[in-house]
């Protein structure tokens, strides 16, 4: 079953905030694995009628560091590696798939892919996510005595 992540403000990838967000609705499902289908525009463009790389790596750590958030942990990207196969073009569907592949101690990897509507990997991903808890709870402490 598969159940949607909640929309963040005014994140860049998903946030429903803010007017220059990219705009993707993504979906966890009960392995963990996230999802998405979305489009890229213009405003996503880099080379002519194709996204920028940016983009498609703002779309990546965003699902494979929500896909560790799904997972109940509260990190901090520490490297992200992009790999770019194909270009994304734009106006056109695409899919998106993240997970995480090892749980250390501290350390959560994970691995992310954008494929094109043929179902060909056009750019992937591998993240590596730390554990630092300590960061968010005095995020939100801040946030309540304000």
């Amino acid at each position: 079953m598969k159940r949607q992540i909640p929309y963040h403000g005014w994140c860049f990838v998903c946030g429903t905030d803010n007017p220059h967000s990219i705009g993707i609705t993504m979906f966890v499902d009960d392995d963990g694995v996230l999802t998405s289908e979305f489009t890229l525009n213009q405003t996503h463009q880099g080379p002519p009628g194709h996204s920028h790389g940016g983009a498609s790596a703002a779309v990546l750590d965003e699902a494979m560091g929500l896909c560790v958030w799904a997972a109940g942990h509260k990190v901090l990207a520490a490297n992200l590696e992009v790999n770019y196969r194909k270009p994304l073009p734009l106006n056109q569907p695409l899919t998106l798939e993240a997970r995480i592949t090892q749980v250390d101690e501290r350390k959560i990897h994970t691995t992310g892919e954008i494929k094109l509507a043929d179902s060909t990997v056009a750019v992937s991903g591998r993240g590596l996510y730390i554990s630092a808890p300590h960061l968010f709870e005095q995020f939100l402490s801040n946030r309540e005595n304000s």
